[in-house]
């Protein structure tokens, strides 16, 4: 496996599992698709280190109104979204979503997708009970559904509300973006187009429809696209004050 944890799950986090009681069926996945971490596609012998730290930065000076690209991307790729029955609109999915931001002031409105951020100090991973949510060296921001116990903390310590849970029984699920009821869920970069040398799907989607408003890459690496573009102009964090150094920066705004 490729994915790397930046410090190991202890066992006291595994205690908790069971003087909770909580039953490992939670973790449920659908016939013939394997509850693993999401796929990677480097050999096990070359896992990811922190050479190397994948970001996205968004210039909402690009997106376009009402433009809900990204997102339609997304839910292809990995499989959740308009595809899923739910018995109520509040227990859908989100990875990603678009949002509207306003200046009270004077009334300027921009419109920029919003998905977990993946922080250099995830909040997420600080709460986690079991070492489900973590970091990878490079960056990625991950949920383990083998230990995930379906207890959102990490929901509730998240400051972009950009972790779903899903509630219900899933279908027709994709092999490289495994679901699991009873635990919690995010945005992964495309962990498994990453790992492979490619691109994350809303950022293709973005480049396809010439709104190139979705630039990812290598942040360490200087002469990277992402790093040339962060060089030229200036970017910003959502919420900076909270000091997690994320890994999606926004432009525009």
């Amino acid at each position: 496996m490729s994915e790397t944890k930046s410090s190991s799950v202890d066992t006291s986090r595994r205690d908790f599992i069971s003087k909770a009681g909580v039953a490992t069926s939670a973790a449920a996945i659908a016939p013939g698709v394997f509850l693993t971490a999401p796929a990677a596609a480097k050999p096990a012998d070359q896992p990811v280190d922190g050479s190397k730290r994948w970001g996205i930065l968004v210039d909402t000076n690009k997106c376009a109104d009402h433009c809900n690209d990204c997102v339609t991307a997304c839910e292809k790729e990995n499989g959740w979204g308009e595809s899923e029955e739910h018995s109520s609109e509040g227990q859908k999915a989100q990875w990603i979503r678009t949002v509207e931001i306003k200046n009270k002031a004077t009334g300027y409105a921009k419109t920029l997708p919003m998905m977990c951020q993946h922080c250099e100090h995830p909040p997420c991973v600080d709460v986690c009970p079991t070492g489900a949510s973590f970091r990878r060296e490079d960056g990625i921001v991950l949920v383990d559904k083998h230990i995930c116990i379906g207890c959102r903390y990490c929901m509730m310590a998240c400051p972009y509300k950009a972790r779903s849970f899903i509630h219900e029984d899933l279908h027709d699920q994709k092999p490289w973006a495994p679901r699991g009821k009873g635990t919690v869920e995010s945005c992964t970069m495309c962990v498994s187009r990453v790992d492979a040398g490619g691109t994350p799907a809303c950022v293709e989607a973005c480049s396809a429809e010439n709104h190139n408003a979705l630039v990812f890459g290598d942040l360490y690496d200087e002469n990277s696209e992402i790093s040339r573009e962060l060089k030229k102009l200036d970017s910003v964090e959502i919420r900076a004050d909270l000091r997690l150094n994320t890994g999606v920066r926004y432009r525009g705004i």
